[in-house]
């Protein structure tokens, strides 16, 4: 899929991989729109890119009716949209461990939002001659981070949907829907666990566009690829090699 000239939607864009996603689709000749919680943040980003911003918590049913609404109204010609918010808690599971909370705020930011706001945008995404779904994942896609438990349910579990809204959707729509999937990445969200080793966030917006591109529904960056083949020959191995030491 080419995009260039399209209406774009990136949520969780006020830093980190979302705005690096809106700062290179803006730099194609794409009309691009950011979403974030912070509404200060998110408007500080939207004027530094030069692109619509909106204050959006995705956690919020209301204030995802707002978007879509806004969108409807102003950018019915919307033909891409970019799930990135995220959120993550750093622990282990066990005795006092609060998973039940932390699982639950994750899987407010991580998967219902994105679930919800794909659903509501559909109708003005169909009307479109061709349109992407592009949905952030993580390489813990495929098998947890013991530190990040949660976390990882998460992202297994918007893996699962976004195969399953691909399947769906290729059947009677011009939808294509792509799938993210990073190693660790040099983020604010990452800072306290080892960040500063990861790849910078314009290494996995270049890889995302450059894969929306060439048709490639699952996109792999960074050590992601390897790390899924080890994982496929050797599940046990792969998954003590990856938690290695923790």
């Amino acid at each position: 899929m080419n995009v260039s000239r399209k209406t774009a939607l990136v949520t969780g864009a006020g830093s980190g991989i979302g705005y690096e996603i809106a700062k290179l689709l803006k730099e194609q000749g794409n009309t691009v729109i950011i979403a974030g919680r912070n509404a200060d943040k998110i408007k500080k980003a939207g004027e530094t890119l030069g692109v619509t911003a909106i204050a959006c918590d995705v956690t919020k049913e209301a204030d995802i009716e707002a978007l879509v609404t806004k969108i409807s109204a102003e950018f019915p010609e919307l033909s891409v949209l970019v799930n990135n918010a995220g959120v993550a808690n750093l622990y282990k599971v066990g005795e006092n461990a609060n998973a039940y909370q932390k699982a639950k705020q994750e899987f407010e930011v991580n998967y219902f939002g994105p679930v919800l706001l794909t659903e509501k945008l559909l109708p003005v995404l169909k009307k479109q001659a061709e349109a992407a779904i592009v949905n952030i994942t993580s390489n813990v896609t495929f098998h947890p981070l013991v530190v990040l438990p949660t976390y990882s349910d998460t992202k297994a579990a918007l893996h699962s949907h976004t195969v399953a809204l691909r399947h769906t959707l290729a059947k009677d729509t011009n939808i294509q829907v792509y799938e993210v999937m990073p190693s660790l990445v040099n983020t604010e969200a990452t800072k306290d666990m080892g960040g500063e080793n990861g790849m910078h966030p314009s290494v996995v917006a270049q890889a995302t566009l450059n894969g929306i591109q060439n048709d490639q529904f699952e996109i792999y960056v960074g050590d992601t690829e390897a790390q899924r083949k080890a994982y496929f020959a050797d599940p046990i191995a792969a998954i003590q090699s990856f938690n290695n030491g923790l």
